[in-house]
């Protein structure tokens, strides 16, 4: 472990896309403001818009949409209709746990954000809380030069009064991860966008969520709420008729698992990062089973559409495809990883169902098991 890395004293995050999922409000207000213009947003400007000002992704979106009008008036076209979205931005799964972590061990926190300053005060007054536990807190109209440039990490160490080296800096993107380290400080990128790890190389960590941060690693004090190899998350509800998967589940991993449709469910996958988590399973007329599942595009398989695969731990004798499905999430176990070969992958998953079957004896999963929502109708 680097010296710097044991001399961290301070945390500089980043706010849309890191603590906040301000992505699907974005594509939203694009969607209308280019569709009066009779263009469709079809999201592929989306690598080139995030961790950018305002200005910067405005000039992408007008110069590749050919639109009528300058970026200056874009901006301003755009701005009400992102103040109305703001009181509906969710904090990002972690987001909370994080700050209220830090900010409860006396670590002492900047936030840092290309986004104008008026934006990110009205953005965090929906977060109680939040505001009060940064000791800095700023926009990038309020330095020369936004990220990818330097200037706004440098000014957040100066008025912290600390070392850029004994910074970490967390960041969802390349323009905030080129920013932390032109600014000489630790960087942990957890990219907003799916499947674009391999671009964050400029980074010294890279994870899947703010739910797999591992403190202690840049000796800050460690999250302590682990159980059993478990994190509980607050719990969440998806259900539906069960479909036909991909035919591999059993056939290919041995796993039989009741898949559900992800159409009515685009915003909750958005918000849950793709992972291992477990939980209650109420299937009708049948009864309720504990059961372990994952969420993601399962990389050893390369799914191209984002999946929810639970596996109910039980033997069931027959199929029952068509038959309704509730499912309600209790915690988390891992993020979603590749594996080398098949035989490893079925060895994970299931050392997965045995830390799950043995969580859900413990009474602060075991009581979910009485939720109404297993048994509605």
């Amino acid at each position: 472990m680097s010296v710097a890395r044991r001399l961290i004293k301070c945390v500089i995050l980043d706010l849309d896309g890191t603590l906040l999922n301000t992505d699907g409000i974005v594509c939203n207000v694009l969607k209308v403001s280019l569709g009066k213009y009779g263009k469709e947003w079809d999201g592929r400007e989306t690598l080139k818009i995030v961790g950018k000002t305002p200005l910067e992704a405005a000039s992408a979106v007008v110069e590749d949409y050919g639109l009528p009008c300058s970026p200056i008036e874009f901006v301003s076209e755009l701005s009400p209709q992102f103040s109305d979205q703001w009181c509906n931005i969710k904090a990002l799964p972690g987001a909370n746990r994080l700050i209220k972590h830090l900010k409860s061990n006396g670590v002492p926190m900047a936030l840092a954000s290309n986004s104008p300053r008026e934006s990110i005060d009205a953005k965090i007054s929906f977060h109680d809380g939040w505001k009060d536990s940064f000791s800095v807190l700023f926009g990038g109209d309020e330095v020369r030069t936004g990220k990818p440039s330097p200037d706004i990490f440098f000014e957040a160490a100066r008025r912290l009064k600390i070392e850029p080296s004994s910074c970490l800096v967390i960041e969802d993107s390349l323009p905030g991860v080129t920013a932390g380290k032109a600014a000489e400080m630790e960087v942990v990128a957890v990219p907003s966008l799916p499947k674009q790890s391999h671009l964050f190389t400029a980074a010294d960590e890279v994870i899947n969520s703010l739910l797999d941060l591992q403190l202690e690693k840049w000796g800050l004090p460690p999250f302590a709420d682990w159980v059993e190899r478990t994190l509980p998350v607050d719990p969440w509800y998806i259900g539906g008729p069960v479909i036909k998967g991909f035919g591999r589940g059993s056939k290919v991993l041995g796993i039989p698992t009741a898949n559900l449709s992800t159409k009515d469910y685009s915003d909750l996958l958005a918000e849950h990062p793709a992972g291992v988590y477990f939980g209650w399973a109420g299937l009708s007329g049948r009864g309720i089973f504990k059961m372990v599942m994952s969420i993601g595009w399962n990389p050893y398989f390369n799914n191209k559409e984002k999946t929810i695969e639970p596996w109910l731990l039980h033997e069931f004798t027959e199929d029952f495809y068509g038959e309704e499905l509730k499912l309600v999430i209790v915690g988390y176990i891992r993020p979603e990883v590749n594996f080398p070969t098949l035989e490893s992958l079925i060895a994970k998953i299931h050392e997965d169902r045995r830390v799950a079957e043995s969580a859900l004896e413990l009474p602060m999963y075991s009581s979910h098991k009485d939720d109404s929502y297993l048994r509605s109708s």
